[in-house]
């Protein structure tokens, strides 16, 4: 598929994601940039542009295709210049609040006027809260409050995420939760037809080979008999619908001050990845999401080319597979497979969308 094609087949006029679905701490642990680091971050929601701002890198360049993409970071990017951190949580939909409109009028004179312009057409997005009006975020909204109850209680949803022993949590998972709807529902809910249609884009998922479902039941399974599934806010967002007292990095409170004082250093650019180099020059870190899932391979050793091109000799090169099979080492000679550490990582890995990690290096 050429760029063109990319822009024509899919609606890129919705939010199809309001939160990052990847897991920060093996990003920013995967990447580990040095302070002035030049770093490179697909922009999807925002969330692991800004926690890269923790790093105290010279600059962060957050790129999308997807303008409302853009406009949805730089609302966010608003709130943390803005607003207090109780303030953005109530704000963005992370804690109850009737008085989003109002913090929205105080608000949008600070945004660029084509931000502003598409908000201002779009107050019910931001009235009910905007980390969850995705397109994924209703995906997961869908399975927690229309599939799940067929399965389970919201009172076992709760003590399945509940604060317990490891034992204690591998025991309620089996004996428990374990059951032959779980499994039945589950595998079908996120197979590639129905994550496609309902949850991602049929264009995002066509070049995926196998099962979707049946590696997402297992790593699902893998988390939820740990007792790191209490702390997960990708699992329990996707069983209740709301992240509870669980907070992605960007947003816990000891990252607020230091992410808003950098907030100057993120800047929001509308194309695709491997351009960005024209304007900005070289990276030393890259975070590419899991573009490659979209790509034939033809384009995809093309555009891998570009991007190792767009690299500072031994910098790193950040992404996730499901089941499109993707090393940029592979096609590239020049670029280095980081075996041991992409495999701890994606041991440690909190999100199960995701195969793998992929960490490489000039």
């Amino acid at each position: 598929m050429t760029r063109n094609q990319l822009t024509e087949r899919v609606n890129f006029d919705i939010i199809r994601y309001a939160n990052c679905w990847e897991d920060p701490d093996v990003l920013l642990s995967g990447l580990s940039p040095s302070p002035g680091s030049r770093i490179l971050s697909i922009g999807s929601a925002g969330d692991n542009s800004f926690s890269l701002l923790t790093t105290d890198p010279e600059i962060v360049v957050a790129v999308d295709v997807s303008m409302v993409q853009l406009f949805l970071i730089e609302l966010k990017k608003c709130c943390f210049q803005n607003l207090e951190w109780e303030e953005t949580l109530a704000f963005l939909g992370f804690t109850p609040s009737e008085t989003r409109e109002k913090s929205f009028r105080l608000l949008k004179h600070q945004l660029g006027s084509e931000a502003r312009a598409y908000w201002e057409s779009n107050l019910a997005l931001v009235r009910q809260g905007v980390v969850h009006q995705g397109k994924f975020e209703k995906y997961f909204q869908l399975f927690s409050r229309k599939i799940l109850p067929f399965i389970h209680s919201k009172k076992s949803v709760e003590v399945l995420l509940a604060p317990k022993t490891a034992g204690e949590q591998q025991d309620f998972y089996s004996r428990k939760w374990d059951t032959w709807r779980w499994r039945l529902l589950f595998r079908v809910f996120f197979s590639n037809y129905v994550m496609g249609k309902y949850g991602r884009d049929p264009e995002f998922t066509k070049h995926v080979q196998g099962s979707v479902s049946q590696y997402i039941f297992e790593k699902a399974a893998r988390q939820l008999r740990s007792a790191a599934a209490q702390d997960n806010f990708i699992l329990r967002y996707t069983l209740t619908g709301n992240f509870g007292a669980l907070l992605p990095h960007y947003l816990q409170k000891e990252n607020y001050p230091v992410i808003r004082s950098e907030t100057g250093r993120l800047h929001l650019v509308q194309g695709f990845a491997q351009d960005t180099t024209r304007q900005f020059g070289k990276f030393h870190c890259m975070n590419l999401s899991n573009i490659f899932e979209y790509m034939d391979t033809e384009m995809f050793t093309r555009v891998a080319a570009q991007l190792a091109e767009g690299l500072q000799q031994g910098g790193k090169l950040a992404y996730w597979n499901l089941m499109v099979p993707r090393r940029i080492s592979e096609v590239i000679p020049d670029v280095q497979y980081c075996k041991a550490v992409s495999e701890r990582l994606t041991e440690n890995d909190r999100g199960f969308f995701y195969k793998e990690f992929i960490l490489d290096q000039a």
